[in-house]
This record gives C-alpha cells, structure tokens and sequence, in this order.
C-alpha cells in the first residue's frame, strides 16, 4: 500500500543572525585563547552558511533587552544562563512552532481537514517539558481529544526519518489515517562561549527551525506534488559513538560532533546505502548519481563535501542541502524536511523521479529513505 506525504510546511523564528556579524561576536569573547580566536574564525568562515534564525530574540545585535540572559550588547558579551533558563523558553517557543507548521502542513494537505487527522507525531532534541508539544499541537488545533500522540525526543538529526517511519507503519495498518509529524528544533538555545573545537562547531553552524508533514494513504486527487515514501533502513556504523553525542550540561545542552565524523561517514556510507538499494534490485547495480534526486541532511559542509565525493554525485544533486545550508544552517531534525520541501517546489521534469535521503546523528546513526517525488500535474 502506497504511503504520502502530502504537504511539507516549514516555518522559522523571526530572529535572523548573520554569519559574519555572528562570528565577530563570537571572535571577540573574553577568556578565548589565540588558538580559539583562529578556531572561531575557521569555524563561522567555512561552514558555508550565510544565515540562520534563532527563537532567542535578544541574540539580534538590534536587540536591547533591560536584563540580557543570553547576550548583552553593551558589553558584546554571550552569557551563560542555566538549563532551566534555557528549557524555559524551549517550552514557550517551540510551542509556537510546531503550532504554526503543524496547522500550516494541514491548510494545505489537498482533501485533508483537522478532523481528518488521526494520529500525531512530535520530535525534537532541544527541550523537554510535559505536557509535551504532542499535547499542545492537538489542543491549538482543535483536533480530536481521541488522537493518539507520540513525542520522539533527543535523537538527534536523523529523528525525521524514524518519525516518518512510524507514520508510514500507521497509514500501513490503518489506510484510513492521516498522520501529522511535526519536527522542531531551537538549537541556538544551546549556544555558548568556548575554547572547546566542538562547542565552537556548534556555535557556526546550528539555527532554529520547524518543519511538518501531513502523511497518509488516502487516496486523493489534485495538482500539488506529494512524496511516496517508498523504503527506510537504519545502520549502526562500527565506530563513532563518542564522535557524536548530545548531553545534558548545568549550561545548556552540550553537543559534541568530532572533526573526524566527516571521515566516518565517508568510510561507511556506501555500506550504510547496501540495505537501502537492496529493496530494489534495479537501483541497487547503478551509479549512485543515476537516482535522480539526493535529500542529504547537511549537517556541515564538510559531509556534504565527502557524501559528494564518495557517492561521485553531480554538484547540481547536492544544491537542495547546500541551499538548506546557506540559508538555514543545520536545524537538526528538521533540517532533512527542509531540504525535501526544496525539491517539492522546483519543476519536475518527469511525473515520478526517485529521492534517495540519509541523514546522520548520535552513534553514529545512519538513517536513509527511498522516496518518490510524485508530480500528478505533468
């Protein structure tokens, strides 16, 4: 039984951070040694990200908060708040977005209505609190009290796929569901000020982001362009568990994403893709760059550098990650939605091309889909 994904909405907090002025501030800080001031620089110069948004209002250098928790322009000093401090504002912010991108990916589903949703499905690895963003999508939108709620929380990057997963397995048991799978991420809450290589890493290239998705196996007619969610496979590669990981500090959430996790994947993703190509043998004997389209999750430039290189993939197939990139920097679990909407609204030059997506997180966990980006109008 075919399975869709019938609309894929996104939205961003309002709050826009510039790179270079982002790294300017960051170069500045007190306590950086010469050696952290150069990794600054190197860090926000190559990451190949012009913008990112971020729901902490007073990061804008336009901002003049009376009592700044998180950066203070008089001083142009990035503080450091407290966990809680953090989550508290994860907790009224997110909320706004996934309301936002949940009732955004609804309004434009053809033929689906609030009613129509059946079950929801929220994710996200920056903040926790209860009742959970799950409860607070079903209340904002007036959906059914009856609708069954899920929360995926602090997977990481590639949570995207185990959340569509899922929905594809409930639209599978029931062909009367319709799923709403919202990913929300508010990385720059986790922001600080470090010597730290990896902190420094998260600091250039993480940003805020909401993407949703309506999924479902109705039948339904109409001209928008839908993704039939073909495969997933899930691979473990034999190394990496301490190369990336996402932990709970007094600070923040601290992220670490080795120097060498560029490196890993370029060792294992062929093997991570065997799985995946597998299900279909006509796919599974040809150049990589014969599959049409590559959703990659851009999780920095440099994976998006060795994915190109190992997969001897053309530079026009990596323009929606890098694009996602520039404008948006890595928004986590989001992130791979954002890239997958790209491809949605570019002309289509045949009624059904193939999709194939990864994405990477804590493990290191290699996620990946084969899709089919479905153009009825043609």
């Amino acid at each position: 039984m075919p399975v869709y994904v019938r609309s894929l909405e996104t939205a961003v907090p309002q709050t826009i951070l510039v790179q270079q002025q982002a790294r300017e501030v960051f170069a500045s800080q007190p306590g950086l040694t010469r050696l952290g001031t150069r990794l600054v620089s190197t860090c926000f110069d190559s990451a190949a990200i012009d913008t990112r948004y971020t729901a902490v209002a007073e990061l804008s250098l336009d901002a003049h908060p009376e009592n700044p928790r998180f950066f203070d322009p008089e001083t142009n000093r990035v503080l450091s708040p407290s966990t809680k401090v953090r989550n508290e504002i994860f907790a009224t912010e997110a909320t706004k977005l996934f309301i936002e991108a949940g009732k955004a990916a609804v309004a434009q589903a053809p033929g689906i209505d609030l009613d129509d949703i059946t079950h929801v499905i929220t994710v996200s690895c920056t903040g926790f609190f209860n009742p959970g963003p799950d409860y607070k999508v079903v209340r904002a939108l007036g959906l059914n009290p009856a609708v069954q709620r899920y929360h995926l929380g602090f997977m990481g990057c590639y949570a995207a796929f185990p959340a569509l997963k899922a929905a594809k397995q409930f639209c599978v048991a029931d062909p009367t569901a319709v799923v709403l799978v919202i990913c929300v991420e508010l990385c720059s809450l986790h922001v600080r000020t470090s010597n730290d290589p990896d902190t420094i890493m998260g600091s250039a290239i993480f940003g805020d982001g909401a993407a949703a998705a309506v999924v479902s196996a109705k039948e339904l007619s109409g001209p928008e362009p839908s993704i039939r969610l073909d495969h997933f496979e899930t691979v473990l590669t034999p190394v990496g568990e301490e190369a990336m990981a996402w932990n709970i500090g007094d600070e923040g959430f601290e992220m670490v994403l080795g120097s060498y996790v560029p490196h890993i994947i370029e060792e294992h993703i062929t093997g991570a893709l065997e799985p995946l190509l597998a299900k279909e043998p006509s796919l599974a004997g040809l150049p990589y760059r014969d599959i049409t389209h590559w959703a990659i999750h851009p999780g920095g430039r440099s994976i998006l550098d060795k994915v190109e290189s190992k997969l001897e993939l053309t530079q026009e197939q990596l323009v929606p990650a890098r694009e996602t990139l520039r404008e948006y920097g890595n928004m986590s679990s989001a992130t791979v939605l954002f890239v997958l909407k790209y491809m949605m609204e570019r002309p289509a030059s045949e009624q059904e091309e193939r999709i194939c997506s990864m994405a990477f997180g804590p493990g290191l966990t290699v996620e990946t889909g084969l899709f089919t980006l479905v153009s009825p109008s043609l």
